[in-house]
């Protein structure tokens, strides 16, 4: 995983939206939330998404942009989204070349083609201020609270 107090690399990902977003878009002005998982349609994370989507208001008080990413393509995004009622938030495709952008952060396991479920906030000025791997369910709470931290 990605050290704290590194320069987070700039990606350019594609969205379920059909939108590319890229890391440097936010700085100076939103700190990034980087939520990685392994594949849309997991059951962990299925629970996860609509949790975030819940509190994305709070998560949006404090200046934090976040990103959904796996190696799932934006069209199983789209449609997984929809499926859970819908996902305001960009979910980012890592699809091609895969794991590329997850490589970059520690995050993308060659030998099972995917990524690890963990999460990585970046500050404004796009040093990484939290990297850590997930440990069961995250607790949605709890990262609004480094987000807030991160905020200042």
């Amino acid at each position: 995983m990605i050290e704290v107090g590194t320069e987070a690399p700039d990606f350019k990902l594609d969205s379920q939206f059909g939108t590319e977003y890229s890391l440097g878009q936010f700085k100076g002005n939103k700190n990034v939330m980087l939520v990685f998982y392994p594949l849309d349609w997991t059951p962990t994370w299925s629970k996860e998404i609509p949790k975030i989507e819940s509190m994305i208001d709070r998560f949006n008080a404090v200046d934090t942009q976040v990103l959904g990413v796996s190696v799932d393509s934006k069209h199983s995004h789209k449609n997984w989204a929809e499926s859970l009622g819908g996902v305001s938030y960009p979910l980012l495709q890592d699809f091609h070349p895969k794991g590329s952008m997850a490589t970059s952060y520690g995050t993308y396991l060659e030998d099972k083609g995917f990524t690890t479920r963990s999460t990585v906030i970046v500050d404004k000025q796009g040093l990484v201020q939290y990297s850590v791997l997930a440990n069961g369910e995250r607790v949605i709470s709890e990262l609004l609270a480094e987000c807030k931290k991160v905020n200042g």
